[in-house]
């Protein structure tokens, strides 16, 4: 039976729950009343101890009928011989309604109960003002434990909200590695598969050394694709750290077509980890952009290591880009990551060619 290890029916109301109906039950017994009475108090008792684990805490879960049953039942305890011990179970009662339908349905069969508190106990002798009075404190209780309930809702709800933006970022991070790595490489597949075509007749020499290359790539984006897979993690940049890892990003360009320059100005320094990948993502973008669309002959990366932040430039001198072309999902995607470290991303046409800037803080 899984509702009796409902995993969201909290275990401190649980304690509660027993410890006060065990006290309530003993109080009982010393308090004096009729053979009648005891029976349908301990008659009760069983009841609510039967309705116990079949009580919902999460709306959508069926058995509603039960929340308002057990409320009942601890209010039939007052009228039984509780000695007023019971009203902690009346607290429990009130908080699963509104687990269970939400405030305002909640907040309407309390209303309902409300009337019945002040008619039944008429026909138990008791005045007017006494039956107002008992249900102006289960009111009052009553309102406390809405508003607990209610925090406890809004908790709820705020844990899913992160779970879904949680995972909603984890999905963008796995788009954006993807097209970094496996478009990058596969582009670089492309064109020199379509260089071996154009030698295989003339220079079958070249041909074969393109489709090296091609081979050679193809096991790195396999390896890139099965890290990113296995573990959603910025990808290693193949042992190399700084400078290094965006030389040897450039140095893998050659043989495409395009002459591909790095070099770096300034002093460099250690920079951490996520500045790093970032860099390493924006080199890797700019050069791919260039084999795609520019029809350049030649691109330079230049890394500046300035006062307080670091530069990473790229430049072609190919046939830059229309104005009314947006930018790509690989750029805006490399924007928000930029902006995520307090950097900045921008893009344009130069005096020849087109150009991709990156500054970050370092």
């Amino acid at each position: 039976m899984a509702w009796k290890r409902d995993p969201d029916r909290p275990m401190l109301l649980g304690l509660v729950f027993w410890l006060v109906l065990g006290a309530t039950a003993v109080i009982n017994l010393v308090v004096p009343s009729t053979v009648l009475e005891r029976i349908l108090f301990f008659a009760d008792v069983v009841l609510l101890c039967v309705l116990w684990p079949m009580m919902p805490w999460q709306p959508g879960r069926g058995r509603h009928l039960v929340a308002p049953a057990f409320l009942a039942g601890a209010l039939a305890l007052g009228l039984t011989g509780s000695a007023g011990t019971h009203f902690p179970l009346l607290l429990i009662g009130v908080a699963n309604l509104a687990f269970v339908y939400g405030m305002r349905i909640a907040s309407a069969i309390l209303v309902a109960f409300g009337a019945v508190l002040i008619v039944v106990p008429l026909f138990y002798g008791r005045t007017i003002v006494d039956a107002l009075g008992q249900t102006a404190v289960i009111a009052v209780m009553s309102v406390f434990a809405m508003g607990m309930a209610s925090a406890v809702l809004k908790a709820r709800q705020l844990t899913d909200r992160v779970r879904e933006l949680t995972v909603a970022e984890e999905r963008g991070r796995m788009a954006a590695e993807m097209h970094d790595s496996i478009g990058h490489h596969l582009t670089v597949i492309k064109v020199g598969l379509e260089n071996a075509e154009r030698f295989r007749d003339r220079r079958p020499e070249a041909a074969w050394e393109e489709v090296r290359q091609a081979k050679e790539l193809t096991t790195a984006a396999l390896a890139d694709a099965r890290r990113w897979v296995r573990a959603l993690r910025p990808l290693p940049l193949n042992g190399n750290l700084g400078s290094a890892a965006l030389q040897r990003l450039a140095d893998s360009f050659t043989g495409t077509g395009v002459t591909v320059t790095f070099q770096v100005s300034g002093t460099e320094r250690e920079l951490e980890p996520d500045a790093e990948l970032v860099l390493y993502r924006v080199l890797q973008e700019g050069l791919t952009n260039v084999l795609r669309h520019a029809e350049a002959g030649s691109v330079r990366g230049t890394l500046t290591f300035e006062k307080g932040k670091v530069v990473l430039v790229i430049a072609d001198d190919g046939k830059g880009r229309d104005h009314d072309q947006g930018h790509g999902f690989g750029l805006s995607t490399l924007a928000d990551r930029v902006r995520a470290l307090g950097g900045t991303l921008t893009s344009g046409n130069a005096a020849k060619g087109f150009e991709l800037r990156a500054e970050l803080p370092s």
